[in-house]
């Protein structure tokens, strides 16, 4: 986040304060986490992380409302309520619901291929590591990784596929660029987006389609100021999780070109996507995706403000990723790992040591649970 940008963010998170204490009763911050009557702080992932009671009673409580309609095949109702509501947001014609990321990627990166079948894609990405090489075995797509271990490769390292491409004595033409951002295998790091800027513009030039594997694009935006469609401009689809924030059980949504997604739904049926019915997931996610941006700012702002408190103490050491989002490394000192785990769940908090002893600790919507002082406290007295 450049200096503009955070004093703009801070100036639009600076009215909010919270009574100092862990209870979400004492100030009505169930209401503020839309739904949720469990008062943990947890720092272990992306979103809410409902349990089973949660989910079901706040599915029985979405389901009780008078405009509420299941959908049939993964079609119509609230379904397709989410669909219209999340194309809107990012910019796009349309936008059809996945049971998977993995399957809205695959399936965004084979449409857009048509019969240019080279698509060029982070070495780091989802789709490349994660998958089991389903691109390549389902479509007989050659997938052509670039920037080896990091967020970001560049529009040089672009144009020289291009060129080496070119030049072969057979015609293979790269038909999809894709990325990832933020990406997941670099703790959240993001792509450069001066040069996501420019390749978009290379691949426009050359005619070649671009996909974004958008699963976390909603956090990048509390962080650097460019909107969700700010971003999805630069692409012709983008793929956007329904359960990492949005709290969904499961689920995606693909958005892009309405001739490209409104057919959509034939293929996902052919790979085993078209499910009998999805409402349970599409309703809770649409509850949470509502007012979402306005939330999260707030608890992005809370992040903040705990990692400069526990930074000025001795016994923390805060580091920040390059370029990051919304997980930081913190280094406790003078106590097992495992011990001060233990002692934050006493707390009313949750974070887990990494392989490497130290905490990977994420920032999300549970923080709306409690106060930056609150916090500090339940990081000091587990401590002891």
């Amino acid at each position: 986040m450049n200096h503009f940008q955070r004093r703009k963010f801070l100036k639009m998170s600076s009215a909010l304060s919270f009574a100092p204490s862990l209870s979400a009763q004492a100030f009505g911050a169930t209401d503020a986490v839309r739904g949720s009557s469990e008062n943990i702080v947890n720092f272990v992932s992306d979103g809410l992380n409902l349990s089973p009671a949660a989910y079901s009673q706040l599915l029985s409580e979405i389901s009780k409302k008078g405009n509420f309609a299941e959908d049939n095949y993964s079609l119509k109702g609230c379904v397709e309520e989410l669909e219209n509501k999340m194309a809107q947001i990012l910019g796009k014609e349309a936008a059809v619901f996945m049971p998977t990321g993995t399957l809205a990627n695959h399936l965004a990166i084979r449409t857009l291929a048509g019969n240019n079948n080279r698509v060029i894609l982070q070495h780091e990405s989802h789709v490349y590591n994660d998958t089991g090489d389903c691109v390549q075995t389902l479509s007989n797509l050659n997938l052509i990784p670039l920037g080896f271990d990091k967020a970001t490769f560049t529009v040089d390292e672009v144009n020289e596929v291009l060129k080496r491409t070119a030049g072969g004595r057979v015609a293979s033409k790269v038909g999809v660029i894709s990325i990832e951002s933020p990406v997941r295998r670099k703790t959240g790091e993001l792509f450069d987006y001066e040069q996501m800027k420019q390749i978009s513009a290379l691949a426009k030039t050359n005619d070649i389609k671009m996909h974004l594997d958008g699963a976390r694009l909603f956090l990048a935006s509390a962080y650097t100021g460019i909107s969700p469609a700010t971003y999805a401009s630069l692409f012709d689809t983008v793929y956007i999780s329904l359960y990492k924030y949005f709290n969904a059980a499961s689920g995606a949504v693909l958005a892009g070109p309405k001739a490209l997604i409104e057919p959509m739904y034939h293929v996902r049926r052919m790979f085993g996507g078209g499910l009998h019915q999805v409402w349970a997931f599409a309703a809770v996610a649409m509850h949470y995706l509502d007012g979402f941006s306005d939330r999260y700012s707030k608890a992005v702002n809370i992040g903040e403000e705990l990692i400069k408190k526990l930074d000025g103490h001795d016994r923390f050491e805060i580091q920040r990723v390059s370029n990051g989002t919304n997980i930081f490394k913190m280094t406790v000192k003078g106590i097992v790992p495992k011990t001060f785990a233990e002692n934050l769940k006493k707390n009313g908090i949750i974070a887990r040591p990494n392989e490497t002893n130290a905490f990977n600790l994420l920032v999300n919507e549970s923080l709306l649970n409690t106060n930056v002082q609150a916090l500090e406290n339940g990081f000091m007295n587990s401590l002891k």
